[in-house]
């Protein structure tokens, strides 16, 4: 064909090798755009490994090491590079209640060991605080309130917003803290038929499912906004436990959303 045309060889070639560039151009392209809409949506926390997972739930096999190179092209930081702060921890509740979870925080059924925890956040030129309650069957977030007190009136306000039958729960497990050493939290708890459990003194690892938790929520959530309100703290606190329970993957679950992952084990049973 190219003696017939009286053309050489080579050019075929040239031009051949060109288009296949061109597509790869193309590809690696999408690819890039790809990953940065990932990172987006995960709000900046998702690094190569959960990117991975993601890009191969939508049928895209890409190895790490390539992920890795198109997030330092595009300066993709995982907020989980920021530096972490702590204030001071309050006074120490020493009432005599034994540690009922000791530290056995996995392969538990749904709502039979809940766990809870305060953190503070800056809004404005003043210290506001976040309280969680954690289902630590799936680590789904099931309690959650923000005030301006790091109170008893705040745990309460997060035992209420919990949408699940309060008699499924069988422990309620936190740290020493004094805003959980109140007769109000008790009578609830002893209504529903909840049993107490404390870590011990000066032990943090005791409740580390909460304490890491905190420190991931600061991470994906409070650092990355600047909250002039407590109005404006509650309403994208509301917006990101929804993501956190039904969109954001955790490695721990099988790279499942809680909220999916407590589906999926329901339907085992029936």
């Amino acid at each position: 064909m190219c003696k017939f045309l009286g053309i050489t060889r080579s050019l075929i070639y040239y031009h051949l090798n060109k288009e296949e560039s061109k597509n790869n151009l193309k590809t690696e392209e999408l690819l890039e755009e790809k990953i940065k809409e990932i990172f987006r949506k995960s709000k900046n926390a998702y690094g190569s490994r959960k990117i991975k997972v993601e890009l191969e739930n939508q049928d895209i096999v890409v190895s790490r090491r390539k992920i890795c190179r198109i997030m330092k092209k595009h300066a993709l930081v995982s907020s989980y590079t920021v530096k972490q702060y702590k204030v001071e921890k309050s006074k120490c509740n020493n009432k005599k209640i034994a540690n009922k979870v000791d530290r056995h925080f996995n392969n538990r059924e749904s709502l039979e060991a809940c766990v809870s925890d305060l953190t503070y956040v800056r809004v404005g030129n003043s210290w506001n605080y976040i309280c969680a309650i954690i289902d630590l069957h799936n680590r789904e977030i099931i309690g959650y309130a923000a005030g301006k007190n790091k109170s008893a009136e705040l745990v309460k306000e997060a035992i209420y917003s919990i949408r699940y039958p309060l008699n499924k729960i069988k422990i309620f497990h936190t740290d020493r803290g004094r805003e959980f050493d109140n007769k109000s939290i008790d009578k609830i708890l002893d209504v529903f038929g909840i049993e107490r459990s404390l870590s011990k003194k000066g032990s943090p690892y005791d409740n580390a499912v909460a304490e890491a938790f905190n420190k991931v929520m600061k991470t994906e959530f409070v650092y990355q906004k600047e909250f002039r309100s407590l109005n404006q703290l509650k309403l994208e606190l509301s917006e990101y436990v929804y993501w956190y329970n039904n969109i954001r993957i955790h490695g721990s679950l099988g790279y499942l959303p809680p909220v999916k992952y407590r589906h999926l084990r329901l339907n085992r049973y029936y």
